[in-house]
């Protein structure tokens, strides 16, 4: 079964200028992924920094990608706030044209007292007010708070929650989850560690961070999978394996951009509290790059 939403996309990064967010670099960033064959983009997802952004930036930034997505690249927002009418109402301030569905982080500030009904409660409210489908996020690295993947299923049953991104990167959460949701249901993968193996077990594509370095390796390893040429995509998966050590679980955003840099995209500095990438883990990610031959 085809999917609408599969394939592999890049959560991208945010680019600052001084201050203040860099949207015409942003622009340039999406317009070189257009020559790429990922599917499309995720805007404020956690690689995009979106907790440091305020909600003007926020919506400046959607603009520009809509605006440099080339028109079979699909575009997924991240729209989630701290609490339940400020998800909804962000979501429906974004732009009504051009968005394929939101994806949406569980609230986390209050993680002791977010029960699974809380849970599930917010993610249905927020489903029912959308006119956008919705994404379920699952980061605990980034909120603490891992969903159940009962959870996961009962949502999938609602028919404005089009799918998951599961970045904990567990495939035991993804064999519990893809046998029992409904087949319109997607599930991406949110870690490089496991794509091939999971498109194996029946994910349907990836929202990765490394992709914003090589994207062309991301979107190939799916392509070859989807070609049935697994022995192939099972090799770049292993070389894609300390790429994503490097650039996602070491150096982390800071690293990100850095090798986007060498790669010729802006990728620059973070916004603070986020410290720039040190000089061994610059001489680190130089290194890898070559090595790689990118």
């Amino acid at each position: 079964m085809i999917k609408p939403l599969e394939g592999v996309y890049v959560a991208l990064t945010t680019p600052f200028a001084g201050d203040g967010i860099s949207a015409a670099k942003l622009k340039d960033n999406v317009r070189k992924l257009n020559a790429t064959a990922v599917a499309g983009y995720l805007v404020l997802g956690s690689t995009g920094e979106s907790v440091s952004l305020t909600d003007a930036e926020s919506l400046e930034l959607v603009e520009a990608v809509l605006e440099a997505a080339a028109p079979e690249k699909k575009i997924l927002v991240g729209s989630a706030r701290e609490w339940t009418k400020g998800t909804i109402d962000f979501t429906a301030s974004l732009p009504d044209r051009g968005i394929a569905a939101v994806l949406v982080r569980p609230p986390s500030y209050f993680k002791s007292s977010l029960t699974r009904e809380a849970l599930r409660t917010h993610y249905l409210a927020v489903a029912d007010a959308s006119r956008y489908p919705v994404l379920v996020y699952n980061m605990p690295a980034n909120t603490g708070i891992s969903l159940e993947p009962r959870l996961v299923i009962d949502l999938a049953s609602h028919p404005n929650i089009a799918g998951l991104k599961e970045s904990g990167g567990s495939l035991a959460f993804v064999a519990e989850v893809v046998r029992e949701v409904p087949g319109r249901f997607h599930y991406f993968l949110g870690s490089g560690y496991v794509v091939y193996p999971g498109l194996e077990m029946g994910a349907s594509g990836a929202i990765l961070a490394v992709a914003n370095a090589v994207p062309e390796m991301c979107a190939e390893l799916f392509r070859l999978f989807q070609a049935g040429k697994k022995e192939e995509a099972r090799r770049l998966q292993l070389d894609l394996v300390p790429l994503n050590k490097a650039l996602v679980g070491v150096y982390g955003i800071a690293g990100l951009k850095y090798a986007q840099d060498l790669r010729g995209y802006s990728g620059g500095l973070t916004r603070l509290p986020l410290l720039p990438v040190d000089a061994k883990g610059r001489a680190e990610i130089d290194a890898l790059l070559k090595k790689t031959g990118f």
